[in-house]
């Protein structure tokens, strides 16, 4: 009954009643970018945009976007729950209701916040709510961040087009969550570009098949 109990809790998220507190100051995490030197926290250049996205593992999804040209810095984090300053082993409970996230700092003159939306879409399955692939709870889920009105419109027309050709393949309805930014909370130094650190490291992404159509 408590192994049920347990993974029940990691399916659902958690009510401020029963959520794990947290702490007042941030936890420590690495200071500059393991590929590319740069500062992990900033300040972002001027002129260039900031975007959050889950989409399973973090591991994996950063790699995805560091890669990606005209991107400046990546960092991943935990965003979109109800602890203060959560460290990993807390997210795992599920307790703390967050999800695993990568902050993506991009040069608009080189890479489009629509070009980040189609290797969000096609590089995970948004279908499976609370999970992804054999990666189960809460931490898991599908999530697009947004930093302003801007791209809000552009992730609900991009959910809207990529919908449409999932339905045309029969792949399931999509359970991204589409809300404003919440307070991004750096993860450990650590899991901070975790697969140039470890390159044979675990990477369970793995997308539809689906192309996302573009504007």
């Amino acid at each position: 009954m408590f192994l049920l109990n347990m993974f029940n809790n990691k399916l659902k998220m958690p009510d401020a009643a029963n959520a794990l507190p947290g702490r007042e100051a941030p936890i420590a995490t690495a200071e500059t970018h393991f590929v590319n030197g740069r500062p992990l926290k900033g300040p972002v250049p001027d002129g260039f945009g900031t975007a959050i996205f889950g989409l399973g593992c973090f591991w994996g999804a950063e790699r995805l976007f560091w890669e990606l040209a005209g991107v400046h810095v990546t960092a991943v984090g935990y965003a979109g729950g109800l602890t203060p300053n959560p460290t990993y082993r807390e997210v795992c409970t599920g307790l703390t209701g967050h999800n695993e996230v990568v902050m993506v700092v991009y040069d608009p003159a080189i890479v489009s916040y629509d070009e980040l939306l189609k290797l969000f879409w096609e590089s995970h399955n948004p279908t499976q709510g609370m999970r992804q692939g054999n990666d189960v709870g809460t931490q898991y889920r599908s999530g697009i961040y947004v930093g302003s009105p801007e791209q809000r419109v552009a992730a609900e027309a991009s959910r809207d087009a990529y919908q449409a050709a999932l339905t045309k393949r029969d792949r399931g309805t999509i359970t991204t969550e589409i809300v404003d930014a919440p307070e991004f909370f750096y993860a450990e130094d650590y899991h901070q570009q975790y697969l140039a650190k470890n390159p044979n490291g675990y990477c369970g992404l793995s997308g539809t098949g689906v192309t996302c159509p573009t504007p």
